[in-house]
C-alpha cells in the first residue's frame, strides 16, 4: 500500500480542507519513494484479497460552525476525535489501544447517568430502558472477527457541519468509509464521527454465526470475503452441494448467505444503538443546551471486504456505483452507467412522501412547504430529536418549537442496507454527501470521474469532483471560481452546501492517487 502524505495548507477563511488518498499495489523495496515531490510512505503488502486498488477523499466548507463542542463532556471533543482525524493523509495507528475510544465515553456516560432526564413511563419500562442504556452503552469487549486487526490506516477529518472517515486494514482485506452530513450544527456527526466505527465493529463481531457441526476440511483458498479461507464439506454427506466457509482469522464457520446477512444486522444494530446513545445525551444536556434538539446527521456508511460492497444509509447521502453494461466492449466509454447503490431519504422521492403521509394520516401538516413538518427535506436522519419526541420539541423555545407535533416520531432512524457483489464490470464507487449531488446528476458525476482518470491516471478524482462542484456553483451565481471561494463559511452557505466526496476505484491495477489539498 501507500500512505499519500501532503504538506497542510488553508484556504482563505483559515479552515483546513479535507484531503486524503491510499493506493494498494504489490511493490516491495524501500519504505519510502518520492512521487511528484510527496513522500510516499510504502506499507506492508495486502495479506487478504483486497477488491479496490485506490481510494481519495475530499471535502470542502460551506457552513459555519462551531467544532468540538461539549457533548459527551467535551469526552468526544477533546479525547476521541482528535486520535481519529487525519485530514491529510492516511496514518497509521492501532485499532486496539488499553482503553478502546468507547471505553472513554462509556464512563464518562455512565458518570452521568443519575442525572438523566430521560424517565420512561413505567416501573417495568424503566427496568428494560435502563438494562439497555447499559448494555449500549458500556464499553464492548474485543470478540475476533474480520474487522479486529492489529493495525490500521485511518484518514478523515471535518469540512462545515460534514465529517468523514476511511478505515483500512491491510492485513484483513477491508475497507471502512464513512460520511456523516450533519444539520443544525456539527455535534451528531462529531458524536458518529467518534463512536459508530467502534459501535460497528462491536455489533459485527459479536454476532454469533451458526455453526456447522461434523465438517471436515477439503481443501483452502483465498474466498470471495477477501481472507484465507477452507471450503468445508459436510462429512455426513459427502455429495452434498452446500459448502462452508471459514475465515482463518476468525476460526467462524458459516454459509455465505448467512455472513452478508449477519454483516447487514451488525450495521443495523450499530445505527440503532448510535441513536439510542445519541438521544440520552441530547436529554441530558438539552436544559444547557436546548438546540442539540434540533441537530441530527445523515449516515452514509461503504463496507467493502473481498467482493462485497455493503452499503447503509439515513438521509440523502448516496453512494454510486459506475459499471460498464454488457455492450461496454464495442461502446467504450459510452456503456459506462451509474447504479445507485442507496435510497435517498428526503420528501422529493414520492415513495419516502408517500410512507410519511401514510404513517401520519391524521396530521394534515406532516409535509409543510417541501420539509418534514416545515423544518426539515430528509425523512431518516440520526438524532433530530424534537421531531421525534415531545418532550425533547417542548424544550424549545418560540417559533423554533414545531406546533401541533400530532404523532412523533416524523424522523425515521431505519436504515436502507444493501450488499452489491463485485464483478468485473465494476469500475468505480462514488460516495457523496447531497452538497455533491446538488449540482451533478448521478451520471454526470460518474462521466466527469471517468473521463478525468482516463485524462490524469495519477490524479486525485475526488478533489476534481469538489472542485467541479465549486465552478458550478460559482458559474450559477455569476461569479468566478476565486470570487466564490473567498466568500467567508457560513455566507457562502447560500452558494452551495458542505461538499464532501470519496471515490474508490475497484478492481486491483495499479495506479497512483496523489493526495493534495483543495484551494
Amino acid at each position: 500500500s501507500q500512505i499519500i502524505r501532503s504538506g497542510t495548507m488553508n484556504n482563505p477563511d483559515g479552515e483546513i480542507k479535507v484531503s486524503f488518498g491510499y493506493q494498494c499495489n504489490g511493490k516491495t523495496g524501500s519504505p519510502y519513494e518520492v512521487i511528484d515531490g510527496y513522500d510516499i510512505l510504502l506499507g506492508n503488502n495486502l495479506r487478504r484479497s483486497s477488491s479496490f486498488a485506490c481510494l481519495s477523499g475530499a471535502a470542502i466548507s460551506a457552513n459555519a460552525t462551531l467544532a468540538n463542542t461539549n457533548i459527551c463532556n467535551g469526552v468526544i471533543g477533546a479525547e476521541i476525535l482528535p486520535s481519529w482525524d487525519s485530514p491529510k493523509s492516511f496514518r497509521r495507528i492501532p485499532s486496539s489501544p488499553s482503553v478502546s475510544k468507547l471505553d472513554i465515553l462509556s464512563s464518562s456516560i455512565q458518570s452521568n447517568l443519575s442525572n438523566l432526564s430521560c424517565s420512561p413511563s413505567t416501573q417495568s419500562d424503566t427496568a428494560e430502558s435502563d438494562s439497555y442504556l447499559f448494555k449500549s452503552m458500556s464499553a464492548p469487549s474485543r470478540s475476533e472477527g474480520f474487522l479486529n486487526a492489529m493495525e490500521l490506516q485511518v484518514a478523515g477529518g471535518a469540512a462545515g457541519e460534514d465529517r468523514v472517515q476511511a478505515v483500512c486494514s491491510e492485513e484483513n482485506g477491508w475497507l471502512f468509509c464513512a460520511i456523516y452530513d450533519g444539520f443544525n450544527g456539527r455535534d451528531a456527526a462529531d458524536f458518529l464521527a467518534g463512536t459508530l466505527y467502534e459501535t460497528i465493529v462491536f455489533n459485527i463481531n459479536s454476532l454469533e454465526w451458526e455453526p456447522k457441526e461434523n465438517a471436515i476440511r477439503t481443501s483452502e483458498c483465498l474466498g470471495p470475503y477477501g481472507s484465507l479461507q477452507y471450503i468445508l464439506e459436510d462429512s455426513n454427506n459427502r455429495h452434498s452441494n452446500e459448502v462452508l466457509i471459514v475465515d482463518s482469522s476468525t476460526k467462524v464457520k458459516f454459509r455465505p448467505d448467512s455472513f452478508k446477512s449477519g454483516v447487514l444486522e451488525g450495521l443495523q444494530r450499530a445505527v440503532s444503538q448510535a441513536e439510542n446513545d445519541f438521544l440520552y445525551m441530547v436529554e441530558h444536556e438539552m436544559e444547557d443546551r436546548p438546540d442539540l434538539v434540533s441537530v441530527g446527521s445523515c449516515v452514509l456508511v461503504v463496507l467493502l471486504y473481498g467482493q462485497d460492497l455493503y452499503t447503509l444509509n439515513l438521509g440523502d447521502s448516496r453512494a454510486v456505483l459506475a459499471t460498464y453494461s454488457e455492450s461496454f466492449e464495442t461502446n467504450g466509454c459510452e456503456g459506462l452507467k451509474a447504479v445507485q447503490l442507496t435510497d435517498s431519504h428526503t420528501v422529493d422521492n414520492e415513495v419516502e412522501r408517500t410512507r410519511l403521509l401514510n404513517d401520519h394520516h391524521d396530521d394534515p401538516t406532516v409535509v409543510v412547504g417541501g420539509k418534514v413538518k416545515g423544518k426539515l427535506k430528509v425523512t431518516h436522519a440520526l438524532g433530530v430529536g424534537y421531531l421525534k419526541k415531545k418532550k425533547l420539541n417542548d424544550a424549545l423555545m418560540g417559533i423554533l418549537r414545531v406546533r401541533n407535533l400530532v404523532s412523533p416520531p416524523y424522523i425515521s432512524t431505519e436504515p436502507s442496507l444493501n450488499v452489491h457483489t463485485i464483478s468485473k464490470a465494476d469500475h468505480f464507487v462514488i460516495v457523496g454527501s447531497d452538497g455533491l449531488f446538488d449540482f451533478f446528476t448521478n451520471d454526470e458525476a460518474v462521466k466527469l470521474v471517468h473521463s478525468y482518470i482516463l485524462a490524469n491516471p495519477a490524479g486525485d478524482p475526488a478533489k476534481f469532483l469538489v472542485d467541479q462542484v465549486v465552478l458550478r456553483a460559482a458559474d450559477c451565481a455569476g461569479f468566478s471560481k476565486e470570487e466564490l471561494i473567498s466568500i467567508p463559511a457560513g455566507r457562502r452557505r447560500k452558494y452551495h452546501d458542505d461538499v464532501t466526496v470519496i471515490v474508490i476505484i475497484l478492481g486491483t491495477d495499479y495506479r497512483t492517487s496523489k493526495a493534495s489539498t483543495y484551494l
